[in-house]
This record gives structure tokens, C-alpha cells and sequence, in this order.
């Protein structure tokens, strides 16, 4: 358990990252004269870098061990990370540098789940549910930084400040893997043999598009949460900076209680079977997508309440989906399977923030429609976008390979 809150520890560090754009983006979209869309554009340039990440370092980690190519790509998001910082200076720029900044952080990720599992044979879903909560520890820590630092030191100060977390990241993953032996698996005909043998396996697919669905869902939660509760702060009354400032805080609240949602989903799978936990979560965020953005308006503790159930909900079948895909998948093809799944994903991901911002463009055109109607219709895009997944999932069930899951408990 020490060694799993050390590798924890580095995950959470270099997560911050992930919160710098949404934590600031009401500022940057008056200092720099952007669209919703952009600023979503940007949001999602980090998921399609992420996702390229992830494919790459799945299939470099099958053939060179997940040790070895976590800390390369460690040190890469650290430099990343800081260029994006010091660098960025309009949409174009913030589109290149935090979309790159994506690209190198994807290695914290796949290979990270590998060693895990690598390391923790015994109760999987509970030791893979901390390494996810420890991404929404590092999300939440971004936030706080960021809502901190704009008082201070504006939107730039926010991001420097956030960018030197990566670095804590990779002196506390290098010390973690000191003692962990660089795996690497015999390759069942290289990796069109090992991408081959994951297509043609019905029960992971199912779990991998489970997990796509999902992915629209919660990313566009997380790009668009904070900018949500700082213009319902405004329309309660709060100033610009302040509300903010306010908006990020709040949101950082509601993913410090998430971090128990991805434990707490991990180790009633353990207990209560895999595809039960994932279905009851994802109909739960799926009621939350569909009527959160019609709230606004109401007061700000009952939008927070809610925000941190969406939230609980949302990342709470994270660990369960990969702790599904370590269970059907042979450990020889885990990280081309993690690597698929990382596309499909991510992919979804990067297109749901944009989506997103594209409504509440539309909504706002001409004379506008009401705030509510208008944030309300975003908000549904990733219900629609994350209807299928409980499909996907409950096909899974009624297999017969869903009895490896969980011992024999689905």
C-alpha cells in the first residue's frame, strides 16, 4: 500500500495540467477575444494530444515494458507543461502548446494502469480505483493553484504556478519504480498480431466502447464545470474575477469528493460485480447530464451538490472499466488494449468539449436564447453523446465471458 500511494502520489502530480485551460478559459476568452468553440477547440486539442499519446505509449510499453517508457514520457510532460505556460499567448498558440502539452501526458497514464495491475494482483478494482482517484486529487490541486493564483497573478501566474507540478510528478515516479522490474511481454505477432487479437475479443470491445461513451460524458464534464459555476456565480450577483476565481474553487471541491468516487466504485465492483457498478453510475450521470445545465439560476449550494454527485458518478465507473478490460484481456495485448481504448475514448473526449461550446455559440447568436434553455442544451449533448455506453455494458452482462469479472460476480 505505500508503494501504490507513492505511484499515486506522482499521478495526482502530473494531473494538474489537465484543469489549467478550464480553470481560467472565462478570463482568456475576454483577454483574448475568443468563441465558445475555441475555447473548446482548445480543451479538446489536449484530449486529441492525449489520445495520440496513449495509443503511441500502449504499444511501446507491450514492447519495451511500461516501466521504462513511463519515465520517458514523465520527463516529456514536465518540459511540455512549462512551455505551455510561458508561451502561450493566443488561440493558435494555446491550441499548439496545450494540445503538445496533452501528447506528452498521456505515458502517466496507460503504462501507469499496466504497472498497477503489474503490481496489485490481489483486489484490482480497488488499487486501479485509487491510481484514477489520485488523477482527480491532481485536478483538484490544479484548481486550488489556479484559483489561488488569479487574484495574484492573473491567468499566466495560475498557469506557471500548475506547470511545476509535472515536475514533482516525475522525481516521486522515479522514486516509486525504483524496485519495479521493467516488464516486457512476448509479443503474439508483433502489434498488428496483438491489435488483431483485441478486435476480434467481443467481450473487451464491448468494455472499450462502454468506456468511449463514457469518455464524451465525463470529459466534457470536466472541460466545461468550471466556466458553469463561475456564470452561475455572475448571475448571482459575484464580479468577473471573483466569480472565476469562485467557479474554479467549486470545482475543485466537487473533484476532491470524486477521488472517493473512483475508490468507491472500484471496491464495490470488488464486492458487487463489475458491470453492476458500471451500469448503476452511469445511469446516475446520465440523469445529471440531462438536467444540470437547466439549474442554473437556482442556488449556488444546490448546484454544487449536485455538481459534486455528477462528478461521483461520472468518474465512479473509471476504475471499473479498466479493471473490466485487465480481466478479459490477455496480459500480453493489455497495453494495445488499453491503447484502442485510449483512442475510442479520448477521441469522444476531444469532441464533446467542442460540441459543447458549438451549442452555447448557437444558443447565444442573435438574440440569445435564455441562459438556462441555453446551458441546458449544452449540458444534454453529453447525455446524448454517453446514452450507449450502459448499452455497451449491459450487452457485456449477459455474455458468458462477464463471469470471469469480479470472480464470477459480473
Amino acid at each position: 500500500m505505500p508503494w501504490l500511494l507513492q505511484f499515486c502520489a506522482a499521478r495526482a502530480a502530473f494531473a494538474t495540467m489537465f484543469t489549467a485551460w478550464s480553470a481560467v478559459l472565462p478570463l482568456l476568452r475576454t483577454d483574448w477575444q475568443i468563441s465558445a468553440w475555441q475555447a473548446g477547440m482548445v480543451q479538446s486539442a489536449y484530449h486529441v494530444g492525449f489520445l495520440i499519446s496513449l495509443f503511441s505509449v500502449g504499444f511501446l510499453s507491450d514492447r519495451y515494458g511500461a516501466r521504462r517508457i513511463y519515465l520517458l514520457s514523465g520527463v516529456a510532460a514536465a518540459a511540455s507543461g512549462l512551455m505551455f505556460a510561458l508561451l502561450a499567448d493566443g488561440f493558435v498558440s494555446a491550441l499548439l502548446l496545450y494540445g503538445l502539452t496533452g501528447l506528452c501526458s498521456g505515458g502517466s497514464y496507460t503504462p501507469g494502469l499496466a504497472i498497477v495491475a503489474q503490481q496489485m494482483r490481489q483486489r484490482q478494482g480497488r488499487a486501479l480505483g485509487y491510481y484514477l482517484a489520485a488523477a482527480s486529487l491532481g485536478y483538484a490541486v490544479g484548481l486550488f493553484i489556479a484559483s489561488a493564483m488569479i487574484p495574484l497573478a492573473g491567468w499566466r501566474g495560475a498557469f506557471v504556478v500548475t506547470a511545476c507540478c509535472p515536475l514533482a510528478g516525475v522525481a516521486l515516479g522515479w522514486r516509486a519504480l525504483r524496485a519495479v522490474p521493467n516488464v516486457v511481454h512476448a509479443s503474439p505477432g508483433g502489434h498488428r498480431g496483438r491489435l488483431r487479437e483485441v478486435l476480434r475479443n467481443k467481450p473487451a470491445m464491448l468494455s472499450i466502447w462502454g468506456y468511449a461513451f463514457h469518455a464524451w460524458e465525463l470529459l466534457g464534464l470536466w472541460a466545461w464545470l468550471p466556466a458553469f459555476l463561475a456564470a452561475a456565480a455572475i448571475a448571482g450577483g459575484t464580479g468577473g474575477t471573483q466569480a472565476v476565481s469562485l467557479g474554479a474553487t467549486l470545482t475543485a471541491l466537487t473533484y476532491l469528493v470524486a477521488v472517493l468516487g473512483s475508490v468507491l466504485g472500484g471496491s464495490l465492483s470488488d464486492r458487487f460485480g463489475r458491470t453492476a457498478m458500471t451500469l448503476a453510475m452511469s445511469v446516475a450521470s446520465l440523469a445529471c447530464s440531462f438536467s444540470f445545465g437547466w439549474m442554473i439560476g437556482l442556488p449556488m449550494v444546490l448546484l454544487v451538490t449536485v455538481a459534486v454527485f455528477y462528478n461521483v458518478t461520472g468518474v465512479g465507473d473509471s476504475s471499473i472499466h479498466s479493471t473490466t478490460l485487465t480481466e478479459l484481456t490477455d496480459p500480453r495485448c493489455l497495453g494495445t488494449a488499453y491503447s484502442l481504448r485510449s483512442v475510442l475514448g479520448f477521441g469522444a473526449g476531444a469532441i464533446a468539449p467542442w460540441v459543447f461550446g458549438l451549442v452555447l455559440d448557437w444558443g447565444r447568436a442573435g438574440d440569445g436564447l435564455p441562459d438556462h434553455v441555453v446551458w441546458g442544451l449544452a449540458w444534454s449533448t453529453l447525455g446524448l453523446g454517453g446514452l450507449l455506453g450502459p448499452v455497451a455494458v449491459w450487452r457485456l452482462r449477459r455474455m458468458p465471458a462477464a463471469g470471469k469479472l469480479a470472480g464470477g460476480k459480473r
